[in-house]
């Protein structure tokens, strides 16, 4: 209730409020609220990729992608990965082949332990799908109208998350005398953005009829979509069944307008429902605090950004001290769906497996010597050197937050991921143990 809660107060907020405030503890609450309003109004131009744009895939720094044969060699005859260090530097060099995303990224969002055998996954696999189906069953129960049982369903669901959660973000218990009301109210939300949410086919993939489209958003309750493609109609309606189906797994967080944005490239790629919804949920382990009603967590990025920016660029960061933007939160956006509307499909799955790889480099133990060594802040060095990029045109305009906001939403469409990358990697290299 608590991120709904947000949106619906962002969405009412003045867009004439300002972005920083020097002192008042009030107008700066007020310029956090403002900054959630940009984001969403913003986001429901999705970027499109772009024909007269070079492709991410021919920048010549960028090593090759990890390859179908590479991925087999890399199994031992009982399904086991002999070699992690080499799958994880593969994919932090040179993302993966579109055809093996979808079997890849579920070991590095942590569906699948990196040590795991085939019979050990196949046995998680099952396992997790039959808690996905008790997660929609009781979506399809509140759907129907609710009742007592929707409740303590909830509850119970909720009490049962704290183990999912480091103990930092460790997901609260709903009341029942509010998880209904909620739920009723994530799921308005959840619909209307679902239809508004981008699709692009992935390897080929979104072939459906006009009859298969309508029993999908049938069965999860969508209306309103005469009007799109039957592939985007399918689309839709996995995100809402996935989408539900997190709000009653976490149900501190519950839906919160840009969750769709995260969700809907790996849908794309993922074509099971219910290895979607775990990848999701892995995915969101991690991104789950920018969704915060403290927003602690995006206060914390957007610190390291500042860092980064004042031990790489002094001059950039004291005209951004100058004009009262030192915490950053033009890159507001950039830090709460990870560069989604800056990049293009491709290159977002480009970023964010490299990103993924980063993260479980770290949490597997992995060190490179000559390279830059791995990072779990990974995006917020790739923020800062878009930041960085820009720097002239910030510098010479002079102008105030709102300018040098309206600077960073100009790079939309406009970067090459794999330069990014090199520049994010440059810069965690130079500042590794100052930031």
């Amino acid at each position: 209730m608590k991120a709904l809660l947000r949106s619906d107060a962002c969405l009412a907020c003045s867009p004439s409020t300002p972005l920083s405030s020097p002192s008042s503890s009030s107008s700066t609450s007020s310029s956090w609220i403002h900054l959630r309003s940009l984001l969403i109004i913003t986001s429901s131009t999705p970027v499109r990729d772009r024909g007269g744009l070079r492709s991410p895939w021919t920048r010549m720094k960028r090593k090759h992608p990890l390859s179908f044969q590479q991925w087999i060699n890399l199994f031992s005859p009982d399904g086991k990965l002999q070699d992690k260090v080499k799958l994880l530097k593969r994919v932090r060099n040179g993302g993966i082949e579109p055809g093996i995303r979808a079997e890849v990224w579920p070991f590095l969002l942590g569906v699948y332990d990196l040590s795991s055998t085939e019979a050990e996954r196949n046995e998680s696999r099952a396992r997790r799908r039959e808690e996905y189906e008790k997660l929609r069953e009781r979506c399809l129960r509140l759907l129907r109208g609710g009742s007592d049982d929707g409740h303590q369903e909830l509850k119970k669901t909720a009490g049962g998350s704290h183990a999912r959660y480091p103990s930092s973000e460790e997901a609260t218990p709903v009341t029942p005398a509010c998880a209904v009301e909620d739920y009723a109210k994530w799921q308005r939300i959840i619909r209307l953005d679902a239809l508004r949410a981008e699709w692009v086919p992935s390897s080929g993939k979104g072939h459906h009829t006009a009859e298969a489209a309508r029993g999908a958003a049938e069965a999860v309750g969508l209306k309103d979509y005469e009007d799109l493609e039957p592939c985007r109609v399918h689309h839709a309606a996995r995100l809402v069944a996935v989408l539900e189906a997190y709000a009653i797994y976490d149900p501190e967080i519950g839906y919160c307008q840009g969750m769709g944005d995260l969700l809907s490239p790996i849908a794309a790629v993922v074509e099971d429902d219910s290895e979607a919804f775990w990848c999701f949920a892995g995915f969101m382990r991690r991104a789950r605090h920018n969704f915060r009603l403290d927003e602690a967590g995006i206060r914390r990025q957007l610190g390291v950004v500042a860092r980064i920016i004042r031990h790489r660029d002094a001059a950039l960061f004291r005209h951004l001290e100058r004009h009262r933007a030192a915490d950053c939160a033009f890159a507001y956006r950039m830090v709460v769906v990870l560069l989604r509307r800056e990049l293009s499909f491709e290159q977002t799955l480009c970023l964010w497996e490299v990103l993924w790889a980063d993260q479980a480099a770290v949490h597997a133990g992995v060190r490179q010597r000559r390279a830059s060594p791995p990072t779990e802040d990974l995006l917020l060095y790739a923020i800062a050197a878009c930041v960085l990029q820009r720097r002239k045109l910030i510098i010479e305009e002079d102008g105030g937050a709102e300018e040098i906001l309206r600077e960073c939403n100009a790079l939309a469409g406009r970067l090459d991921v794999w330069r990014l990358l090199d520049e994010a990697h440059d810069l965690v290299l130079s500042l590794h143990g100052k930031i």
